[in-house]
């Protein structure tokens, strides 16, 4: 406690550390302004101890040792806690991240309740390999945890983050040290005290709050720590990588965002108002907080005109509010900085010839952290607005008059998470989705894929590791082979014991 205010706190060994020499960090919800509870900033102190704790744990076998299907039947019964408390899990993320609360129950409840789920049922089928090379000789590899390992989630999708994070790391029988953001870090320990409550060991995970430039720092130098998975920026991607360099080589993974292309191909209006839908919530879900919000419509110049028409629309439909309220659309972007920077781009943009046809890019009314939806007309694909991730309600129409050049528009950026194209054309779609340079490519929707399907990124996006499907268990184990020679004493018969 802080007086007579309630502290969020350090999760270590499955109790709450509220104090730390590093101090707290003041918080106010995004969508009114009030006061928040205060966040511990976990220092190396609290990242020493977890290690510590998480190492001894994974050491005697109370979980790294269980049999796979037990440890996935855990991770299923984690799953229908999070079904019971889905709607507060819902509530905390709305009022600390500023999304639509509306949004946290539809989506993020079941995207979390679906991995889970997934990762428990993958749990006793993560399986290595046998080659028979010889008669006498077998080769087998084995698929291993790798021990202690972490994660560094951002906030704009805290549940589901820590959804993709816990199943696959605790299904492969690590211990696990989450490190939430300070801005968001309520859901992810309430998932971690009721993974405890669900079977998993106290030791075996630990949710240490606090800022990047303490808390994150100390967990991507630790060197009893084996692997890291980072989701964040392209600057504090390249932060973790020297920290696990000069200390132990740590497997590193990295997701560190996009500029997403929506590309509607002349046919693309046959599909009516599922289009717009779909490029709607491309380009606004979560406020356009969001890594795969495809923040650019490249479209083909015989449709632009209707398109255009039709999406302003249904974006001057849209409700910004409160975001605990059941009717709002666009909640407030999480801080008051990174609101300001959305509009200081939108000027710019504007300043650099950028035509504006929706939007205001000055304050909004509802407060100084809420920005409206903006749609911009641009021409120059080299422009800054074209160039940089806006993390904000900010999309950008230009055209394009051939599939050639369509392409090159879509590949023209330092990212390549993921892409949407719209033809009825099936061989123009599999020769466009092979050309795109993104780790997702949706063709005739807006999706990152189910939970079978691996998602990740190519070029600044990331590398190192893909979140879901069977895939994700590769930045959670390491392979290792296993040489049998058979000795006997007739050709092909094995030798009796002596």
């Amino acid at each position: 406690m802080r007086g007579t205010r309630t502290v969020v706190p350090a999760l270590i060994n499955g109790n709450d550390v509220t104090a730390t020499d590093t101090g707290l960090l003041a918080r106010h919800d995004p969508s009114d302004g009030s006061r928040l509870p205060d966040v511990v900033i976990s220092g190396s102190d609290e990242v020493e101890t977890a290690v510590a704790v998480c190492h001894e744990t994974f050491a005697s076998g109370a979980w790294s040792a269980l049999p796979p299907a037990d440890r996935g039947a855990v991770l299923l019964r984690l799953a229908d806690l999070v079904e019971r408390d889905g709607a507060l899990l819902a509530e905390l993320d709305s009022k600390e991240a500023g999304k639509p609360i509306r949004e946290c129950l539809a989506g993020d409840v079941s995207a979390a309740l679906e991995a889970l789920r997934w990762f428990g049922g993958a749990a006793d089928k993560l399986h290595g390999s046998t080659s028979v090379t010889a008669p006498s000789e077998v080769g087998m590899t084995l698929r291993e945890p790798l021990g202690v390992v972490a994660a560094i989630m951002p906030w704009n999708y805290p549940m589901a983050q820590a959804s993709w994070k816990i199943g696959p790391a605790l299904a492969a029988g690590n211990s696990l040290v989450l490190k939430p953001s300070e801005w968001t870090p309520s859901s992810a320990l309430h998932m971690a005290r009721l993974a405890i409550e669900a079977g998993v060991p106290a030791g075996a995970i630990a949710v240490l709050p606090g800022s990047g430039d303490v808390t994150g720092a100390a967990i991507a130098a630790h060197p009893g720590i084996s692997a890291l998975s980072f989701t964040g920026s392209v600057d504090t991607g390249r932060a973790v990588l020297r920290a696990a360099a000069d200390s132990n080589f740590k497997r590193v993974s990295l997701e560190m965002g996009g500029k997403s292309p929506q590309i509607l191909m002349p046919d693309a209006l046959t599909y009516g108002q599922a289009l717009i839908d779909h490029m709607i919530d491309s380009a606004f879900m979560t406020m356009g907080e969001n890594c795969t919000a495809g923040s650019r419509i490249l479209v083909h110049e015989s449709i632009a005109g209707e398109v255009t028409e039709r999406f302003l629309g249904r974006a001057r439909a849209l409700v910004v509010g409160n975001a605990m309220d059941e009717a709002t659309d666009l909640g407030p972007l999480i801080t008051e900085d990174a609101a300001a920077r959305v509009r200081t781009l939108v000027r710019q943009a504007v300043a650099d010839g950028a035509e504006l046809l929706l939007g205001d890019p000055l304050d909004h009314p509802s407060g100084p952290r809420f920005v409206g939806p903006v749609v911009l007309r641009v021409s120059d694909q080299g422009s800054e607005i074209q160039q940089t991730e806006v993390f904000g309600p900010v999309v950008t129409i230009s055209t394009f008059s051939s599939e050639d050049e369509a392409v090159a528009m879509a590949n023209d950026s330092l990212f390549g998470l993921a892409a949407s194209l719209w033809t009825r054309d099936i061989d123009r779609a599999m020769r466009m989705a092979r050309a795109v340079q993104a780790g997702v490519v949706s063709i005739n929707s807006y999706s990152e894929g189910g939970m079978s399907m691996p998602f990740g990124g190519y070029k600044q996006s990331g590398f190192g590791g893909k979140e879901r499907g069977m895939a994700a268990f590769e930045q959670w184990t390491q392979s290792k082979t296993v040489w049998l020679q058979l000795h006997s004493d007739q050709p092909g018969g094995v030798r009796a014991a002596e």
